[in-house]
């Protein structure tokens, strides 16, 4: 957009009589900028203006009759970021759709794909919001597609696809996914960037969606990670209690705070589910307990120490070991499992002091083993 040398001038000047008094120095810059050329100092200072929220009212016309004149001489990435802040102000979804679509289409050049690809995900989320989810696909799997061809990208560009991504996720009901794609989202920002209800409102997600799904058995990352902090001292707080009980496998806590689960919809319609789900974290965690050497365990031992009913057990440990959480074998005639592996996870204090006394154990049967080998070798080392 070509414009003549009066025109910006004059253009700054009447949006800076219309801006806060306290704001209106950054008129005088973005001109000294403009006239001088120095677009990487223009473009910085704008983008600084616009996160001002007392800049919201001029952000569209500034970006329409200003910024446009100038938009392919500046980063393509913030010159995207620009726009999406102009966006917020339409009041109307259609015209910030058919803005942001148009935003896109200017930038999809061989030199700014992280640039359309940020421009694509806000597309994409606009879309989510309108209800439109198979179109919303589309544009998120273009972009998936684009950044596995990257080496690098700024972290933004990732952090607002895994957000699009997870919000695809979660109206899917697809558990598992959107697990994942919310913790590789919190993994790119900071979370201090997220105000406290935010932080809140995703620990929760993240916590229903770990304990309803059917493929996640390991909370790790989610336990260690300091969002689930954000429900201490709120009415969700069991939740993160519930999750450490699944972890340790402890069915007492269980039957504790199970009377919350009616609380939640989808826990509710997911109770039986749920129960299986933390008799085979009992029966992992009683696996995990043995030492390496005492892993064969009848089906009365297991009934016993993980307070599973006897008749269940035989199918939980199928189960399990079909899941991955263990190997082994199952004699059913001696109605005995030997297991020889067990999957691994994040450990509370409690198991960690289990695994210390292991150790002990065993750095005691080595010395005794050492003393043996030394007390019945003596002819042999004199010789």
């Amino acid at each position: 957009m070509a414009m003549d040398t009066d025109t910006i001038p004059n253009l700054l000047g009447d949006q800076r009589d219309q801006a806060p008094e306290e704001l209106q120095n950054y008129f005088i810059d973005f001109e000294d900028f403009w006239e001088r050329k120095l677009w990487h100092e223009l473009t910085d200072k704008l983008v600084e203006y616009f996160d001002h929220p007392e800049s919201a009212k001029q952000r569209i016309p500034l970006f329409e009759t200003f910024i446009k004149s100038f938009a392919n001489k500046i980063n393509q990435l913030k010159l995207v970021t620009l726009g999406l802040n102009a966006a917020t102000q339409y009041k109307d979804d259609d015209e910030r759709l058919a803005f942001v679509t148009a935003l896109a289409k200017s930038v999809n050049k061989p030199a700014s794909q992280d640039a359309y690809v940020y421009a694509t995900v806000a597309v994409a989320t606009m879309q989510l919001r309108l209800g439109e989810f198979e179109e919303a696909r589309k544009q998120l799997d273009q972009c998936e597609q684009i950044l596995e061809g990257f080496d690098s990208v700024e972290t933004v560009v990732h952090a607002s696809f895994y957000r699009a991504n997870a919000e695809y996720y979660k109206a899917k009901h697809e558990f598992a996914a959107y697990y994942k794609n919310a913790l590789l989202f919190l993994a790119c920002i900071d979370l201090a960037d997220l105000d406290l209800r935010e932080r809140q409102s995703r620990a929760y997600d993240l916590s229903i969606a770990a304990l309803v799904s059917d493929s996640i058995y390991n909370f790790g990352e989610l336990l260690l990670h300091p969002i689930l902090d954000s429900l201490d001292k709120t009415p969700h707080s069991w939740l993160r209690d519930l999750l450490f009980a699944f972890n340790r496998g402890d069915l007492r806590a269980y039957d504790v705070l199970a009377g919350n689960i009616s609380k939640v919809p989808l826990l509710k319609e997911h109770q039986t589910f749920l129960y299986q789900k933390i008799s085979l974290s009992a029966l992992t965690e009683t696996v995990f307990r043995r030492p390496p050497h005492d892993r064969a365990m009848t089906f009365a031992t297991i009934s016993e120490e993980t307070k599973v009913q006897s008749n269940e057990i035989e199918h939980l440990i199928m189960k399990a070991l079909s899941l991955g959480l263990l190997r082994g074998t199952i004699d059913q005639v001696a109605e005995i499992a030997r297991i020889n592996w067990v999957q691994p996870k994040v450990l509370d204090m409690k198991q960690i002091e289990s695994m210390r006394g292991r150790l002990r154990e065993w750095d005691s049967s080595v010395n005794q083993l050492g003393n043996w080998i030394e007390g019945v070798g003596k002819d042999v080392w004199a010789a």
